[in-house]
Parts: structure tokens; C-alpha cells; sequence
């Protein structure tokens, strides 16, 4: 006779080091964005935030040992958490906490740059945080599309509320497309959303939640099939794109020569009288091909406003 299965556990902890240098100054200051901390929460020890894991509220308590050589994470579920659940957790916290791009690889690239040589050796610590998924990058982007940072964050804001599930410890998570595609398109045109970018989330959300658009990269499914897939869609264009591939798949050469902020640290940084257009741009920044996404990451840290998404 087969002994009964020990049941799963709600909760658990795992520890990762950090390597050696870390700081966590980029991946607070982008969870921090939104002062709300309705779905995540900077704290003196570190990060909580609330996500959903195969539908299932949970809560990531990420704690940063003073020294920096390691974070703590206990995930706590409001139901049980599954091995394949867990294992999911493990492979989100990485990109939280900015450690899936390692920028060794462009400050050497760029070391003799007379533009991003000084810039990456001010910067060194820099680093770019990813989403706690693809789809979040990509309904983020879709937000943020020409307008401010404040105003995205705002918009991201109503639509978790609208949308999302609620942690135990009243933390929301972000929605899954399934939730947001019952939303009604009234649901956002009366919370300040235009009409167009209401329609392309929810459109977005609509095709992932019925699998005619596969967003999970594999051996079948590459980037680029899913960049072409996108870029099928109705208001997703090449920036919304590429700024999924740099929040969301983490890519290592995503070119945001289509950003504003992006083009105007360019013509900060050459001396320009204005800020170079979109080819100029691209050409610019096809010299530090494959390291485009920290090259953005630089422009974009470059200039003293709310400077990035």
C-alpha cells in the first residue's frame, strides 16, 4: 500500500547570491514607481510584490542582506503552491532583481567608446530589471506608449485593480490575460484610457487568453516568430516590441531607437542641437550591436528626469 502524498506547502523560501558589486538602487527605483504600492512595495530590507502563479495569488517577500551577497525570497500563496509553481518563482526573481543581463559584457564593449566609455564607467552599476512577465512588459509598453511615466503608472494602476486578484496580505497581482479580457472597453475609456490603447490591451489580452498568440518563447516558438506575431497586432508596433523583448525575454540587443528619451540622450551625449530622428537613431545604435538593451539602459539613466518605463 502506497503511502498518502505529503501535501504541498502554501509557502517557502530560496536563497540567491548576488553578484559581487550588486547594487539594487535600478531595481527598487523601477518596483518603486508607483508611490500607490498597490502591487509592489519598496522596503528598507528590500522588494514585496504580488504576482500570480498559474492563477494562484501569491505574495514574493525579497529580502537584500545588508552586504549584498545574497536575497532571501519566501513566496507565500493563497492555496497550495505546486512544484512546477515554485519552480516558476525561482526563475522570476532573477529578472526582478536586474540579474538576468549581466552588463560585464558591454563596459567591456564599449571601454575605448569616447560616448559610452565615460558613461558606462559613471554608470557601472547599472542594470536592467525585468517584468514579472511577458505579458506585463507588453501591456505595460502598450501604456506607455507617448506618454509620460506618471501617467503610465497611473494607468497600470487602474487597470490592476480593475483586473487583478488580491493577495491575502493585500497585495494585488498583476492580472492574467484571461481576467483582463472580461473587462469591458467602458471599464478603461472612463478611467482616462484612450479608446485606442483600451482596444489594444484588450485585444492583446483576448488573443493570449484564447491561444491564438503564444508568447512563450521555446524550441517551436522563437523570438523572432513571436516579435512577427506582434507586430500583427493591431497597435503594437516595432517600439512596443522592443520593449518587450528588453522588459520581458530580457534580449541582450533591443534597439529603442524609436523612443523619445532614447534619441534625446543621444543628441545629449553628441552635442547635438536637437535630438536626432528615428534612422538616425538606429544607426547610431546598430554600432554597439549585440548590446543594444544596455545601450538603452545607459541613454536612458543618462538624462536627470523620470527617465524611464
Amino acid at each position: 500500500m502506497k503511502s498518502p502524498r505529503k501535501p504541498v506547502s502554501s509557502s517557502f523560501s530560496f536563497q540567491m547570491a548576488l553578484p559581487r558589486g550588486y547594487t539594487s538602487a535600478d531595481a527598487m527605483h523601477f518596483h518603486g514607481r508607483d508611490k500607490e504600492g498597490i502591487s509592489e512595495v519598496v522596503t528598507d530590507l528590500g522588494l514585496r510584490k504580488g504576482i500570480l502563479l498559474d492563477d494562484v495569488p501569491t505574495a514574493f517577500d525579497i529580502v537584500l542582506e545588508p552586504s549584498n551577497k545574497r536575497a532571501v525570497c519566501t513566496v507565500s500563496a493563497d492555496g497550495q503552491l505546486t512544484e512546477a509553481m515554485q519552480a516558476q518563482a525561482r526563475d522570476i526573481v532573477p529578472g526582478l532583481l536586474g540579474l538576468r543581463l549581466d552588463p560585464k559584457g558591454f563596459a567591456a564593449f564599449v571601454a575605448a567608446d569616447p560616448v559610452f566609455g565615460p558613461l558606462a564607467r559613471k554608470q557601472k552599476t547599472l542594470r536592467i530589471v525585468q517584468s514579472s512577465s511577458v505579458y506585463e512588459a507588453l501591456t505595460w509598453a502598450v501604456m506607455g506608449q507617448q506618454i509620460n511615466v506618471s501617467f503610465a503608472v497611473t494607468l497600470r494602476r487602474t487597470f490592476i485593480q480593475l483586473a487583478g486578484r488580491r493577495h491575502s496580505s493585500g497585495l494585488w497581482c498583476y492580472p492574467s490575460p484571461a481576467d483582463a479580457a472580461r473587462l469591458p472597453i467602458e471599464a478603461l475609456t472612463t478611467r482616462q484610457y484612450s479608446r485606442s490603447k483600451a482596444e489594444t490591451v484588450l485585444r492583446l489580452s483576448t488573443l493570449i487568453a484564447n491561444g491564438d498568440l503564444d508568447i512563450v518563447e521555446s524550441a517551436s516558438n522563437t523570438v523572432e516568430s513571436i516579435c512577427a506575431a506582434l507586430l500583427a497586432v493591431k497597435g503594437i508596433g516595432p517600439w512596443t516590441v522592443n520593449y518587450a523583448l528588453l522588459r520581458g525575454y530580457a534580449q541582450p540587443d533591443c534597439s529603442l531607437h524609436g523612443d523619445v528619451a532614447v534619441r534625446s540622450a543621444i543628441g545629449r551625449l553628441c552635442g547635438l542641437d536637437a535630438r536626432p530622428g528615428i534612422a538616425a537613431a538606429e544607426a547610431f545604435l546598430k554600432r554597439y550591436s549585440p548590446h543594444r538593451t544596455m545601450a538603452a539602459a545607459h541613454l536612458w539613466a543618462s538624462l536627470n528626469t523620470q527617465k524611464e518605463y
